[in-house]
């Protein structure tokens, strides 16, 4: 799907919020939300998001000077370090930043984080319920959504694709001969930011669902002995390097970073024709290369179906939402004001209609009609209905996964990527993390 959209307004909005940000996280915020003072939070750095954050806790504060909440941004990787060790010293912000999934359960399994079931009532009533489900552990509410339902698509250069004269794949083996037809072009098939590894992440999850089904990573969540050695990861492990060795992606891909968002501008500087990433990254396309997304250059898609694979082609993997918990280390004072404003202000109607209209699928039921207004409507309605129509939407697996574990499982893909790993290596190095769960 070629998206021609308000990417030039869009570019201005997120340079101005840009702006707002960047003062926010050098206000002076005490880290630790166990300090005296004002509540506090770390939002992380990018696109909509970004701006989303500056702009509702600029709202609140100026609705409530006396009980004020103070923000400081991280870019992602930056912030998954300092978030382990603040945590774990006491200091961490009122606010806490996550993905739901093993990290929460961490958490809520440390006592680190509050139930906010009985202050969030009116957030979790506006939210689809398959997103705030993420964010409850035992029928009480720990976190609640702050951002879009983030699916994980195919972005792709509409200009490169005209000039080679192919269309977007649709099944694996069309993959493989789009890669083909782009080398023969000299052009890269494909941008993968190596140097962040969890991008790898997108591509064992979607193959590995294609091919098996949901059922094989939840065997892993269940901790099913040598559930990693299951046929549908071996098979996927083995697609990726049979990829790799085919030059289907760019030279030096595993020292892009993602937090430069080198890998994007790979994409729209005509180096690269494709791109797997999350839907949050559309925004950051729409602010750096305004020009050419408004354009028309600019085609997003779903993943490839795996011929003869058992999983439904419509299942998405990526991140449901960001979620915020909140820290028990937190003074009742600062508990009770980012409860306040996580029930008041997230999601209301002023903040779902600036997330629209910054490019992103807030996940609220109903909203088609208004997505489909948007100049962006292409890009929006096509991810919030794979969203909507998903049979299964799986997250990212270094956030379903306890920490330990998500980490040898980047350390392990990074080595199939680079071939410096066969998958039955990675399988038996995988199926060690689940003896010592």
């Amino acid at each position: 799907m070629r998206t021609t959209s308000r990417a030039r307004r869009g570019a201005a909005i997120v340079a101005t919020a840009a702006g707002l940000a960047l003062v926010a996280g050098c206000s002076g915020a005490q880290p630790g939300g166990s300090a005296e003072g004002d509540a506090t939070a770390w939002p992380i750095t990018g696109g909509v998001h970004e701006q989303l954050w500056t702009y509702s806790f600029d709202a609140w504060n100026e609705q409530n000077p006396d009980s004020p909440i103070d923000d400081e941004f991280f870019a992602n990787d930056a912030f998954k370090e300092r978030i382990r060790t603040s945590i774990g010293a006491g200091t961490d912000p009122t606010l806490i930043f996550n993905w739901a999934g093993g990290a929460l359960q961490d958490y809520v399994d440390g006592g680190n984080v509050v139930d906010i079931t009985e202050g969030t009532s009116d957030l979790i009533d506006r939210v689809l319920p398959s997103v705030a489900q993420a964010g409850i552990i035992d029928g009480k509410v720990y976190a609640v959504p702050n951002a879009q339902s983030q699916p994980v698509m195919l972005y792709y250069n509409q200009e490169l694709f005209d000039e080679v004269g192919v269309e977007p794949p649709t099944s694996w083996s069309e993959l493989l001969e789009v890669v083909q037809e782009f080398n023969d072009a000299g052009i890269a098939p494909f941008s993968v930011a190596g140097q962040s590894r969890w991008p790898y992440l997108m591509w064992i999850q979607y193959l590995t669902d294609r091919i098996g089904g949901p059922e094989v990573f939840q065997a892993v969540l269940d901790g099913e002995a040598d559930a990693w050695s299951d046929p549908a990861i071996l098979q996927a492990l083995a697609y990726i390097q049979d990829l790799v060795e085919a030059g289907g992606f760019v030279d030096g891909y595993g020292s892009v970073s993602a937090d430069a968002n080198a890998d994007l501008a790979l994409v729209y500087t005509g180096r690269a024709a494709m791109l797997l990433q999350g839907s949050w990254v559309y925004s950051t396309f729409t602010a750096d290369a305004a020009d050419w997304v408004g354009d028309g250059n600019l085609g997003t898609t779903v993943f490839p179906a795996v011929e003869g694979g058992a999983g439904d082609p419509a299942n998405i993997v990526g991140n449901p939402s960001n979620y915020w918990a909140v820290s028990a280390n937190a003074t009742e004072e600062q508990k009770e004001t980012v409860t306040r404003y996580l029930n008041e202000l997230v999601f209301d109607e002023d903040y779902t209609t600036f997330l629209i209209e910054g490019g992103g699928v807030p996940p609220i039921a109903g909203i088609e009609d208004q997505l489909a207004a948007q100049d962006d409507a292409d890009f929006l309605t096509l991810a919030y209905g794979m969203v909507r129509d998903a049979p299964h939407f799986q997250l990212s697996w270094d956030q379903a996964l306890p920490p330990a574990a998500a980490q040898e499982l980047l350390t392990n893909l990074e080595q199939i990527f680079l071939l410096q790993s066969s998958p039955e290596q990675f399988v038996t190095a995988m199926n060690a993390t689940l003896a010592v769960e």
